[in-house]
């Protein structure tokens, strides 16, 4: 099986060096250490250690790419290949101070990996820059400013920790093989301040998936679900006659704050 048109991790190929020079252009990598996720074939890779980083390491889940990896960076010390799932890998374990986490990821886990680097335990984390890419449509919800239509959970969980800084399209012509959707890359920076007190994203989400559950309908009932009316009336820019979209990020903050206490 020919390992380069292989689309069961849902990956495609980014082949347009005008496009990985870009992405790169981002960020100063010499003497950083940088953590790529999905490499592939390493074409990003590549360009990375032109940039004479500090070290490199490669988290490569499927077995294949990530043994022509380990052969092709063999007598590189600065590369370090991982044959991982980055979803199951402790990310806080490296410990690699002032490090830069770079990635082409597959488009069907693409958000699942956004939230489990927001999820980060220590806040700041060890990484001062995040560049991935995404799928146009999901890269736009990401960024989804509030009163936007693209504003919505993912947005509002990256919102509490993080800052977008750049971003710019790539067209789908610059893959192999060809996605039928264009692709937005993102640069965030973590942000060192966070004016709420969550210690668990997780209660971010539960409260977010609970009131976006029903997109249409005002917050009065769902609410109920999360805090009691003593708690609601704590909240006071709280209007329990919008919709989840009307609502400003901070009070989903303050919301899950409050549940969090209980």
């Amino acid at each position: 099986m020919n390992n380069f048109n292989k689309k069961s991790l849902g990956k495609n190929f980014l082949i347009d060096k005008n496009i990985i020079n870009k992405i790169l252009n981002l960020i100063s990598i010499k003497n950083k250490n940088i953590i790529e996720i999905g490499p592939g074939k390493g074409a990003l890779t590549d360009e990375i250690l032109k940039k004479k980083p500090k070290s490199l390491i490669s988290i490569e889940k499927d077995n294949l790419l990530s043994k022509e990896l380990q052969i092709k960076y063999k007598k590189n010390k600065t590369v370090k290949t991982l044959n991982k799932d980055f979803l199951k890998f402790n990310l806080e374990k490296l410990k690699i101070k002032k490090s830069i986490v770079i990635g082409n990821l597959p488009y069907n886990i693409s958000s699942q990996i956004l939230v489990k680097i927001i999820r980060n335990n220590k806040w700041p984390p060890h990484f001062t820059d995040i560049v991935l890419m995404f799928q146009k449509e999901l890269g736009e919800k990401i960024l989804g400013e509030y009163q936007s239509n693209n504003y919505g959970r993912i947005s509002i969980l990256t919102n509490f920790r993080l800052q977008a800084v750049k971003k710019f399209y790539v067209s789908s012509n610059c893959f192999f093989p060809r996605p039928k959707v264009d692709s937005i890359v993102i640069h965030f920076k973590p942000k060192k301040k966070v004016n709420f007190i969550i210690k668990d994203l997780k209660n971010l989400e539960k409260v977010t998936n609970i009131l976006f559950s029903n997109k249409r309908k005002m917050i009065n009932k769902n609410i109920k679900k999360i805090l009691n009316n003593n708690e609601i009336q704590m909240i006071r820019e709280l209007d329990l006659q919008l919709r989840p979209s009307e609502i400003k990020p901070e009070i989903y903050y303050r919301i899950a704050e409050l549940y969090e206490m209980r």
